[in-house]
């Protein structure tokens, strides 16, 4: 005699742990932020003021380079700490950094003209709807409710 059962078709749907959700939104941040950088090369007279020694209105020097590197690497540093951060500095690192990157992502826009409207809108819009998931995940993190130690043996045997 063989027994049918009913198998659901529903998708496996785990928990994804919160960790994995920053890490993954910190990477789609970090490369938005690369491929936003790389396609402002295709604006016109940026190569050329680049080739010139300008970023902008500012000279190219030691420092401001490595103000550029650091501001790239907090995002893909977040990656790594979101991953391996203790709970409690891992949620408030990542809303204290992504809190500091709205304005900092917002800032991009700064001098732009209304025909470069769409693009930075865009991106910047994408940047911070990633950087608000993250405060919303670290805010939401899940808590363990504490267990009265008379019923921790209990909920062992269980």
């Amino acid at each position: 005699m063989n027994t049918r059962t009913e198998t659901p078709n529903t998708l496996d749907s785990r928990r994804i742990p919160v960790q994995a959700k920053l890490a993954a939104a910190w990477t789609s941040f970090m490369f938005l932020y690369v491929y936003v950088d790389v396609l402002n090369f295709y604006k016109p007279g940026v190569v050329d003021g680049i080739l010139n020694g300008l970023v902008w209105r500012f000279d190219i020097s030691p420092t401001l380079l490595t103000v550029f590197l650091v501001s790239v690497s907090i995002p893909a540093l977040m990656v790594m700490l979101s991953m391996t951060l203790p709970d409690r500095a891992n949620r408030v690192t990542n809303l204290v950094v992504a809190s500091l990157l709205i304005p900092y992502s917002i800032f991009n826009a700064a001098g732009t003209t209304w025909e470069w409207i769409a693009f930075y809108g865009i991106s910047i819009g994408i940047e911070v709807l990633l950087l608000a998931f993250i405060l919303r995940s670290a805010w939401a993190w899940p808590r363990i409710s504490a267990v009265p130690a008379g019923r921790a043996t209990t909920a062992l045997r269980q």
